[in-house]
């Protein structure tokens, strides 16, 4: 998870505040007593979903993820302040809300509650999110959150999505709430939360005010200009490794075969490409594809020119200056290009497109992998399916 500013030891968990990006300790006894969470806000020791009260009455709800499950990603982008998480139904077999500990029926009451006006926010509970550090039980604070996000449309908050495991298919919620702007949660009003009384003078003033107008405060972290790593592009587990050695062994000696394929994925990074078409590989110009991106929505939208350029490489094979040199001299005036490839992009390189501050997305293999995940390709199999179904037919020059 990182290195923290702040620890809180084991013993301090009961009169703890909640600092965001602080850890909290867990015992180290080996056993379930470790978990620090029923200490620190009396709440159970098991599960991603966790929560006092009862589901039609809830009083605190905690969640808590990994963020180590490839098939379902939880993720936070600390940029936006929106915070993905899955639900609890990630094997076949049971129905949507079916589960034995209720999570995903719990997600669908506090969303459809969060958009019945100032009466039903006033019934979400206050949203509590921890990540796992991967050090003993210990978990890192990530922040108060709220369901929904101020930027996406009530329908796509919370969706069911499918997936398909040992050939049945079935669903699973996948939900997006607010990191709100709270850097601090006091352990005095966390007390009332748990006396069952949130909305008194000590609740933080970015929860209230969602609460009653339904505004999301969040809290944003700006990225400061830096160039990825090596080790930052490339794929880092074993399966990961995998899926990104399937993509690249499937077009080994047809480089312009995969230009169809980086279009794709470039489509699965920016879902708002209008038009995306291949050049002749002999005259491509440095550039394998140019496209349109639509900013906007409906006749207030405006497109966007892009130049897309495919890099089918071993995984020790990096993007060089020469190549990277190659795709900034072919973007025209407001255009901006994208790099996508199974590899990754020398330091020199890197380090140039952000010193430079060129309106270049670099789409690397970790990218590659993390995108393919993200929509349904979790392994290496999957994979490779994918990549028969849609990239067999030999390429047509036009």
């Amino acid at each position: 998870m990182g290195d923290a500013e702040k620890l809180v030891s084991f013993d301090e968990l009961g009169r703890a505040d909640l600092h965001v990006d602080a850890v909290y300790e867990g015992g180290r006894s080996g056993n379930a007593g470790d978990d620090p969470l029923p200490r620190l806000l009396r709440v159970s020791n098991m599960g991603g979903f966790r929560y006092r009260g009862t589901l039609a009455a809830l009083e605190m709800v905690v969640l808590t993820s990994s963020m180590a499950d490839a098939n379902w990603p939880d993720e936070i982008d600390r940029e936006t302040g929106v915070f993905t998480y899955y639900g609890d139904n990630k094997q076949p077999g049971r129905a949507l809300h079916a589960t034995p500990r209720n999570g995903n029926e719990l997600l669908r009451r506090i969303f459809a509650a969060a958009h019945e006006g100032e009466a039903g926010r006033r019934t979400v509970p206050p949203i509590f999110v921890f990540g796992n550090t991967g050090q003993w039980r210990d978990v890192m604070f990530l922040g108060l959150a709220v369901p929904g996000t101020s930027e996406q449309q009530v329908a796509e908050d919370l969706v069911a999505v499918w997936r398909t495991a040992d050939d049945m298919r079935f669903q699973n919620y996948r939900a997006r709430f607010t990191i709100l702007d709270v850097p601090l949660v006091e352990r005095a009003w966390i007390e009332e939360v748990i006396a069952g009384d949130p909305h008194t003078p000590r609740a933080p003033q970015a929860w209230m005010e969602w609460v009653g107008k339904g505004r999301y405060r969040s809290l944003k972290s700006t990225r400061s200009i830096k160039h990825r790593t090596k080790v930052e592009q490339l794929p880092a587990g074993a399966e990961d490794l995998a899926i990104i050695r399937e993509v690249q062994q499937f077009f080994e000696g047809r480089p312009h075969d995969f230009e169809k394929c980086a279009a794709a994925i470039a489509r699965l990074m920016l879902p708002d490409i209008t038009e995306l078409d291949l050049t002749r590989p002999s005259r491509d110009g440095g550039r394998d594809a140019i496209g349109k991106l639509r900013l906007g929505h409906g006749i207030a939208s405006i497109l966007v020119d892009f130049a897309l350029e495919a890099k089918c490489y071993a995984l020790d094979n990096s993007v060089g200056v020469r190549e990277m040199s190659r795709l900034i001299s072919r973007l025209r005036h407001r255009q901006f290009g994208v790099l996508v490839t199974t590899s990754y992009v020398d330091l020199q390189a890197y380090r140039e497109i952000k010193e430079d501050e060129h309106p270049i997305i670099v789409i690397a293999a970790a990218d590659i992998v993390g995108l393919l995940r993200r929509h349904g390709h979790a392994d290496p199999t999957a994979v490779r399916s994918w990549l028969e179904r849609e990239f067999s037919a030999p390429s047509v020059e036009h």
